[in-house]
Parts: structure tokens; C-alpha cells; sequence
């Protein structure tokens, strides 16, 4: 297909708006939208219809990190210092657990591999070492997306959001123990192990004393702002400064905005959740634009036939280690049944963190050849972008499958999402019994005395809704109690200028009355019929909209 030029807002135009598509048909499908919108982004680069270059995604790498960032941030969030009392030994023991299985497995099995392959066991060792750790690292973004997608929440996700929030520490540091002994064993003596371990401890705690910075900075700057919009513009400028000069001295950004948000969610708690679903819900296409880019980034062209047996084995024996090792770390701490036979499945993805290691150990190690016009550096960009691929494919797919087995899908449900799923119909009060206007008032007391509503509908014969008789009608006449008996409902009632549809939306019928200042609205079958069908009161609404919301959060997903 021919070289099309595409300029950067069109590129992001065809991520958000191919990204919501692939998004929807995959929902349909039952898988979740993350994959659709990894599978645009595949078919939109160079592996697809080559609109995407690599040229343009890496124009956007800045774009890139923003996101990381707002995932880190977002994940950070969910980290209350309450979790970690009270979890703080299962999520240590799950989180070595299955890093190291990870490391092992895929270490020992692409050392084999490679050793058939080049027959050459220093090079074959130092390959299947970067690989074993490469493989520890786990895709915090896709994974939460997830979770987000099905509205999880449960001692298994609560498990989930920590582990991917604290395994690119993990990755990181067997990353950097891994690589300075590949290195010593094709490059021979000068390289300390301890030096490249003190300089990622160094990049590690540097990003966390980043973070905790700028946490505390952030909280005190929104302790003087009450309007949301400039909270939101505050935070969303201080991110980005944090992101910058993470970047800027090679830390993990996701680690620095990830201590940003703990340091809001556990110092003023109260204050900065209505922060983080703010967040939450602007950063939605800044997501798809993200992952669809992931996807455009899976270049696969040109790979050996072997190295997809490499990936083959790669994919099984992290699945595997991550599996086992999360397994035997939650029973060896105790953890929930839930967390010791799920979370395994529930951390398959790679992602971008993967990538990137896998770019700075083709680096060191490109000059290493395995093969006649093949070398090591870039044999490991292929392999690791390949499972990559395959991963993030299979392993938002299986993060639902294990939340869905606990029991948690749903879980963690509002009650704006429970009202945004409900109509006027679903609460309205048919028990009403309307009034008609030729009935004397004297009569009608009696209603208000007998019934708790403050507000009557008021009919004509035909059973149409014509006004309504408030408590308010009533008070102005109980100084004037000889008048009830010659006085009709029709001479008192006022018109009726708010009705609602059975068939609107309950948040927008709430919302409507709130703007009105109304307790009580009548509720008509259609503009068309004038019908009236009942009454809706917000006090009865809000209960009932309680009470689905507790249903829903008890009954298993």
C-alpha cells in the first residue's frame, strides 16, 4: 500500500474514533475493549494498512507518557494506606511470588531454546537471563482498564490494582540485575553488578521521592481551591511537570505519579476522590489514543520462523510462572481463596514498560551475533514485541475471566451508573390516586391526613393530567375552614408545568427536578396521550435506587 502522510490531529482523530468502533464491536463479542483497541491499532500500522508509521508514534511518544502517567496517578489513587496494613505481607509475598516464577521460567526455557539455535551457551545464557526478566514486568494500563470496564471491586482486585502498581519495581530491579550479568558474561569483567543495581535503586527511589514531592505540593495548592475545573487544570499541570522530569532524569514515570496519588488518597482522602473521578473521566480518550498506539508500535515483519517457537515458549512459561508464583505466594501468605486461585490469570498483560526494557537491552547488546545477519539485540526487540502482541490480546481477556470467577464483576457500582440504567418508570409510584377537579376540597384534606405525599395529581374525567394540588394550596386556606365545603379542587390547583415521561432517563428526571426545586413530579405515559401513570418523588426514587445499588453490589458478577 502506498506511504500516506497523515497530520497529527487526523492521526489522533482515526486512534479515538477507529478505537471507540473496535471498542464496541469487541464488547459485543465479550472480550474486553482494551483488545479492540490494540487490534485497531495493529491494523492501522505498519502490520495493517501502514497509515500509522513509526515515525508518527514516535512524534507522539510524549502523548505516550502523558497517558502512563495519568495511569499511574489513577492507580496510586486506589492505594490507601488502609490496604497495605492490612495486606501489606500477602501483596510482598504474591509480588515476588510471581515475578521470580516468571523470571525462571522463561529464563531457563529461552536458554534452552537459543542454545539450539546458536549453540553457544554464554550467549544463549545472557539471552534467556534480559528474557526472564523482561517477562517479570506486568502491564499496569491494560490490566486496570479492565477492571474499570466491569466495575470490579473485591479483596481480588483490590490484590490486582497492587501488584501491577508495584511490579515494575520488581521488573526494574531484576531488570537491572539481569542485564549487568548478560553483560559480564559476553563482555567479560568491568561491569558491576552492584553499580548498575545502585543506579536503578538510585532511579527508583528518585521517582518515588519525585512523586511523594509533588503529591504534597499538589495537595496543598488544592487545599486553596474549591472550584473543581481549576482543580482539575492544576492537577492535570503539576502531572505533567512530574512526568517531564521523570523523563528528563530516567525514572519511572509511572512509579513518580503513582506516589502522587497516594500521597492525595491517604492525606486528604475526602478531598481528592471527587479529584480522581474527575480524572477518570476526562482521561477516557487519552486511553484509546494509548492503546491504539500500542497496537500501531507491533511491528512484526521480517521475524524468523524459529524465533516464533522463542515466542511460543516465552508466552506459556510466563503465563505459567506468573500463574504458580502468585498461587503459591497468596497460600504461603494466606491470602483469600479468591486471590490465591485468580490473580495469576488476572496479571498475563505486557506492555509498554516490557518494551522498553527490551530497547535499552537490544542497546547494550546488538553488537552479539546468533546468527548470520541476525543479532541478539535485535532478536530481543522482536521476541519481546511479538509476545507483547500476544499478551495484551489474551491478557485483558483473561483479567476478566478472573474477576468474573471471584465474583467482583459489578461490584463496584454508583449510584450514578445505577440511575444512568434506570427510567422514570422503574420508580415511579402507580399507587397515587389522582384527584379529579370537580371534588370538593373538604374531601381532599382528608387525603393529605391519611397519605405521606405533599403533592396530589390533579385529573380531568378523561384521566388526563391538568395540574397538581400541593400541601403548600392547602396551608394558605386552614384559617378559612368554612370555605371547604363549596371549594373544588379545580379552584385551587395549580397548572401543571413540569410533567415527566415514563420512558426519560431517572438521572436526567432527578436532575430536572432538582433545577425546578420540586420534591414531586406527575408522570405521564406520553406527551401524546397525556395519560397520567403516577407520581415521582425524589426521597422514593433515591431509596429505591439505594436499594438496586446494594443488590448489585452483593450479587455475584
Amino acid at each position: 500500500m502506498p506511504d500516506i502522510e497523515l497530520g497529527v490531529l487526523a492521526i489522533l482523530g482515526i486512534c479515538v474514533a477507529g478505537g471507540v468502533i473496535g471498542a464496541f464491536i469487541f464488547q459485543k463479542l465479550k472480550v474486553p475493549q482494551v483488545v479492540g483497541y490494540i487490534v485497531v491499532g495493529v491494523l492501522i500500522g505498519d502490520t495493517g494498512f501502514g497509515l500509522l508509521h513509526p515515525s508518527d508514534i514516535q512524534a507522539l511518544s510524549p502523548f505516550n507518557n502523558f497517558a502512563l502517567g495519568l495511569i499511574g496517578f489513577l492507580v496510586g489513587g486506589e492505594l490507601s494506606a488502609g490496604i497495605f496494613k492490612k495486606y501489606g505481607k500477602q501483596f510482598t509475598a504474591i509480588l515476588i511470588g510471581e515475578g521470580v516464577a516468571a523470571f525462571l521460567l522463561v529464563g531457563i526455557v529461552s536458554t534452552l531454546i537459543l542454545y539450539f539455535v546458536c549453540h553457544n551457551w554464554v550467549t544463549a545464557l545472557a539471552a534467556g537471563i534480559v528474557f526472564g526478566a523482561i517477562a517479570s514486568a506486568t502491564d499496569p494500563a491494560s490490566t486496570i482498564d479492565v477492571l474499570w470496564e466491569y466495575r470490579s471491586a473485591g479483596v481480588l482486585t483490590t490484590a490486582i490494582i497492587a501488584i501491577v502498581a508495584l511490579d515494575d519495581a520488581l521488573a526494574m530491579t531484576l531488570y537491572g540485575l539481569g542485564t549487568s550479568i548478560a553483560t559480564i558474561l559476553v563482555q567479560g569483567s568491568g561491569h558491576s553488578i552492584w553499580a548498575t543495581l545502585l543506579h536503578t535503586f538510585v532511579e527508583l527511589g528518585g521517582a518515588i521521592l519525585l512523586g511523594v514531592i509533588c503529591g504534597f505540593v499538589l495537595d496543598y495548592v488544592l487545599s486553596y481551591l474549591p472550584q473543581s475545573e481549576k482543580r482539575l487544570g492544576i492537577s492535570i499541570g503539576l502531572l505533567l511537570v512530574c512526568i517531564g522530569l521523570a523523563v528528563a532524569f530516567h525514572m519511572d514515570l509511572i512509579l513518580a505519579t503513582m506516589a502522587v496519588g497516594i500521597v492525595l488518597i491517604n492525606k486528604a482522602p475526602n478531598r481528592s476522590k471527587k479529584l480522581f473521578e474527575t480524572v477518570r473521566s476526562f482521561s477516557t480518550p487519552i486511553y484509546i489514543i494509548f492503546f491504539v498506539l500500542v497496537g500501531a508500535r507491533l511491528s512484526l515483519d521480517n521475524m524468523p520462523v524459529w524465533v516464533w517457537g522463542l515466542v511460543a515458549a516465552y508466552v506459556a512459561m510466563r503465563s505459567l510462572g506468573k500463574w504458580i508464583g502468585a498461587f503459591w505466594g497468596g497460600r504461603i501468605s494466606k491470602a483469600e481463596k479468591p486471590v490465591q486461585n485468580y490473580l495469576g490469570m488476572a496479571i498475563f498483560a505486557q506492555g509498554g514498560v516490557a518494551v522498553g526494557l527490551s530497547i535499552v537491552a537490544s542497546n547494550n547488546l546488538q553488537h552479539i551475533e546468533i546468527l548470520e545477519g541476525l543479532n541478539l539485540g535485535d532478536m530481543i526487540i522482536f521476541t519481546v514485541t511479538a509476545t507483547t502482541l500476544c499478551v495484551q490480546l489474551i491478557g485483558p481477556v483473561f483479567a476478566r475471566m478472573a474477576v468474573k470467577k471471584a465474583g467482583e464483576i459489578g461490584c463496584n457500582v454508583t449510584e450514578e451508573d445505577v440511575m444512568a440504567e434506570m427510567i422514570v418508570d422503574d420508580v415511579v409510584d402507580k399507587n397515587i390516586v389522582p384527584l379529579y377537579e370537580g371534588t370538593p376540597l373538604e374531601t381532599v384534606v382528608q387525603h393529605f391526613a391519611d397519605q405521606d405525599t405533599f403533592v396530589y395529581p390533579v385529573v380531568s374525567n378523561d384521566g388526563k393530567i391538568i395540574g397538581v394540588l400541593t400541601f403548600e394550596n392547602l396551608k394558605e386556606l386552614l384559617n378559612e375552614r368554612d370555605t371547604w365545603q363549596w371549594l373544588l379542587v379545580g379552584d385551587v390547583m395549580q397548572p401543571a408545568r413540569h410533567k415527566l415521561l415514563s420512558t426519560m432517563n431517572l438521572a436526567e428526571a432527578l436532575k430536572e427536578m432538582g433545577n425546578n426545586q420540586v420534591e414531586s413530579l406527575p408522570v405521564i405515559e406520553s406527551q401524546a396521550s397525556g395519560k397520567l401513570l403516577g407520581v415521582l418523588d425524589i426521597r422514593a426514587a433515591r431509596r429505591s435506587v439505594n436499594a438496586e445499588l446494594v443488590k448489585r453490589r452483593t450479587v455475584t458478577g
